[in-house]
């Protein structure tokens, strides 16, 4: 009975196992355990350590915004962050279950177990069963797509979206519908509009693969489908170019960096993936020559270099490279690997249990970064903990007490967290964030800030350290205007930082002609809260 040789993606169920292969168990048994195995591997990394205790910035502004009501989120979408309306509205039906923390970031869990299966389902289906376990296995156990697990973010659901429209690709290339591939692209695509760039990554494997006009025509109309589904968001998005205006352009050492979150940040597991990547590479195209045979390789690098790479190219003109904006573009890496592993060890076919061998390989891995994976739990990670800015706050502000929240969308503690700012007097808010369609709400002219600090004796500042550093000014006039009455007018006497924010109690300064300056006011403990 035939044996299919490296790299050719069977039609049917295959009917012997390979030289060196899982042994005598039937095919759909192998296809099962290479599939589930990984994906219950990366359910549970992704459940370690979920809970927190605290929230960063994106997590916070997802987790404010998904609680609104759908008009309110509708109406923000027309101002701002429309590339996330669709998330915010599936977030939105997750947390009336229960609006926590870990239920925020359970979507990502199980898009990251999704995404792992369907690594292990294409390495089964373009290759064979053990290449597809090593795969999704090596997939689950990226400290990259750990972190994204545990995101309260869209990104680890594009990239499930964008690895299930890698298989429907896959199965449309060999006579296959295109209907459904169009669909979840387009459906990945409004989740996060950069997931467009597949489309040329999937173009790259047509031409390695040499297909005919059929499926190049079926390929072009679903892609046209997808790109003119997708118009509408990237003309609202085109207007909020804002939002990004903070990004530089990517350098040399962007790349590298990428390069090294892709096969893993460890020397020892980074140089063995690179090594077995490019090995991989030297199946880009099918054996014998045939036409229309796309292989394991043929589809993973493209989808693995192509995005990233066309994100970088345009970013150096306009700024908008991001890494996890082409988290998705990680699944072509572990089947890149996996391929070449399996490419060394096919120059020798009766090697006795190849398949558990590999599974081995993975769990050395695995305990070579888990210390990573370790550290990746702490909130001190993140950027911000606002968890822990709130507790900070709470300590200090009593009923009554003004806050400036310097610039404007450190208020996303406060919406965040809002028991640990009950009572206190927002200075600078005239309008609520979800009544004005806005992240952080509508802010006082600076004339009228201006007088409402004027009879300040103290006022607490919840700040970004670089704008109190000097290292930052905020081109608003508002966020001017705060720092300026703060700099000429008050004094800090005393401060708490966590990470980029710090909290910060001011007084006002002392009159001319009076030395010192004046003692703060005492503050009473706060009545503890139910």
């Amino acid at each position: 009975m035939r044996t299919r040789p490296y790299g050719e993606a069977a039609a049917g169920p295959v009917t012997a196992a390979p030289p060196g292969g899982t042994g005598r168990l039937p095919a759909r048994v192998r296809w099962a355990v290479a599939v589930c195995v990984p994906a219950l591997v990366m359910l549970a990394l992704g459940c370690w350590g979920l809970d927190r205790g605290g929230m960063w910035r994106d997590e916070a502004v997802t987790f404010q915004v998904a609680r609104r009501t759908v008009p309110q989120i509708w109406r923000l979408l027309h101002d701002v962050d429309a590339v996330h309306g669709l998330y915010y509205l599936l977030v939105h039906a997750v947390l009336t279950v229960h609006p926590g923390e870990v239920v925020l970031r359970l979507p990502s869990v199980c898009a990251a177990a999704v995404t792992a299966g369907l690594v292990a389902a294409l390495g089964s289906r373009l290759a064979r069963p053990r290449v597809g376990l090593w795969a999704g296995l090596l997939y689950a156990v990226s400290p990259m797509a750990g972190h994204y697990a545990q995101e309260g973010r869209s990104y680890a659901l594009v990239a499930a979206g964008a690895t299930a429209a890698t298989l429907l690709f896959t199965r449309a290339v060999r006579g296959g519908t295109w209907w459904a591939y169009g669909t979840v692209v387009a459906l990945t695509c409004w989740l996060h509009e950069f997931a467009l760039l597949l489309l040329p990554a999937h173009a790259l494997s047509l031409a390695l693969a040499r297909v005919g006009p059929r499926a190049w025509r079926g390929w072009g109309c679903a892609a046209a489908a997808a790109g003119l589904g997708l118009l509408p968001l990237v003309l609202v998005s085109r207007a909020q170019s804002a939002q990004v205006a903070w990004l530089r352009p990517p350098t040399w050492a962007t790349a590298q960096g990428l390069l090294r979150m892709f096969l893993g940040p460890a020397d020892g597991v980074f140089w063995a993936c690179l090594g077995l990547a490019l090995v991989g590479l030297l199946g880009l195209s099918a054996p014998g020559g045939r036409r229309g045979e796309p292989t394991c390789a043929g589809v993973a690098a493209p989808l693995a270099v192509v995005p990233p790479l066309a994100l970088m190219l345009v970013s150096r003109m306009s700024p908008l490279y991001v890494d996890r904006y082409v988290l998705y573009a990680l699944s072509g890496v572990p089947l890149l690997v996996a391929a070449g592993a399996d490419r060394l060890l096919s120059l020798r076919p009766r090697t006795p249990l190849a398949a558990p061998a590999g599974a081995v390989a993975v769990l050395l891995a695995l305990t070579h970064q888990l210390p990573l994976l370790r550290a990746d739990r702490d909130p001190a990670r993140r950027p911000d903990d606002l968890a822990a800015v709130a507790r900070a706050a709470d300590r200090g502000l009593r009923p009554g007490d003004p806050v400036l929240f310097l610039p404007a969308r450190t208020r996303n503690t406060a919406l965040t967290y809002p028991a640990a700012f009950r009572g206190a007097r927002d200075l600078a808010l005239a309008e609520p964030a979800a009544g004005s369609g806005t992240l952080y709400g509508r802010e006082a002219g600076p004339l009228r800030l201006r007088h409402r600090m004027a009879s300040l004796e103290r006022v607490w500042v919840i700040a970004d350290r670089d704008v109190l550093a000097g290292r930052w000014t905020p081109g608003s006039p508002v966020e001017r205007a705060k720092s300026a009455v703060l700099a000429e007018e008050f004094t800090p006497v005393r401060e708490s930082v966590r990470g980029e924010v710090a909290v910060r109690l001011y007084v006002r300064r002392a009159l001319p002609g009076l030395s010192g300056a004046p003692e703060p006011p005492p503050v009473p403990p706060r009545p503890a809260r139910r």
